[in-house]
């Protein structure tokens, strides 16, 4: 979204030296993309992803620098839907801000260029349990590539596949009891097998990459469960790419882990929003802009 980022810019010299530094990774004037626009340049995937990465790590520089609050204090997991995951990974000090900005640059990039070339398509599921929508997205293959690309919350599952198979799964899902399902405005078919040769290209990056063991337990989207092997962090990261974002899991392994409160740290309130739906006595809240910081500190 236009404008996202340019309150803590304004507001906090710890977000200006982020956005900066962001900046000057890419050689791309990104920050003046995300404060001005326009929205095509923004919404262009090799920008949108390091423009979000961007947003939540300055949040996490303003808490530390400018609040005195550390990550370790703050919090004792951390998680990332999709991209989110590299954001996450970045505020556990496992990957640093340089490398994830380049990483982001190329996974942007690259599933950008499947997505012209595969013509994939995604679907929301909305009203039906896991098992049903792995069902919908198996009959509607019929030979081409359909599966779950997010298990975002009881309810709410995310289909991804070539274009005539979720054509076919907008119609089956109506038999199965779907309350609806919806096509996404999506420019490819991300985290399904369509997105393999972007998978190869991060592979690559990834093994070029200094990653380090996390400083706070990171639970994976591949997996919904923990990682701290350097080794495992790179291969699960690949494996995201055409693998599916086990989200509603990772809310269920947290709160088994005890956890009582779940904050969304970045542009938007989306995931905040999702908690209630899968873990209805985890309390949540986002914090997206300098009056959410003030307030969560206060």
């Amino acid at each position: 979204m236009v404008g996202m980022g340019k309150d803590l810019a304004e507001n906090f010299s710890a977000a200006r030296e982020v956005f900066k530094k962001v900046d000057d990774i890419l050689s791309v004037n990104l920050s003046k993309i995300m404060f001005e626009g326009p929205s095509e340049e923004l919404t262009k995937t090799e920008n949108t992803q390091p423009a979000l990465m961007a947003v939540s790590v300055a949040l996490v520089e303003v808490l530390e620098k400018e609040f005195g609050k550390k990550i370790t204090d703050l919090c004792s997991f951390v998680a990332g839907h999709s991209l989110g995951e590299y954001s996450a990974l970045c505020a556990a000090k496992s990957i640093s801000l340089e490398e994830t900005a380049k990483l982001l640059q190329v996974r942007g990039r690259e599933m950008a260029k499947c997505g012209e070339q595969t013509q994939g398509a995604m679907a929301a599921i909305l009203g039906v349990e896991i098992e049903v929508a792995h069902e919908i997205a198996r009959e509607a293959a019929q030979g081409d590539v359909c599966q779950v690309a997010n298990d975002n919350s009881v309810g709410q599952v995310v289909i991804s596949g070539s274009k005539s198979a979720i054509d076919r799964a907008l119609e089956i899902a109506k038999t199965k009891g779907a309350k609806r399902a919806i096509a996404l405005p999506v420019s490819g078919a991300f985290h399904s097998a369509l997105m393999l040769e972007a998978q190869n290209q991060m592979k690559v990056a990834l093994a070029k990459a200094d990653v380090k063991s996390p400083i706070v337990p990171v639970v994976a989207n591949v997996t919904a469960a923990l990682v701290t092997d350097p080794n495992q962090i790179r291969d699960l990261l690949a494996q995201q790419i055409t693998g599916s974002v086990r989200w509603r899991e990772t809310m269920l392994f947290l709160a088994s882990q005890g956890v009582e409160e779940i904050i969304e740290i970045g542009s938007g309130k989306v995931l905040a929003g999702l908690v209630g739906r899968t873990c209805p006595d985890v309390k949540s809240r986002s914090i997206q802009n300098s009056e959410d910081l003030r307030a969560f500190i206060s």
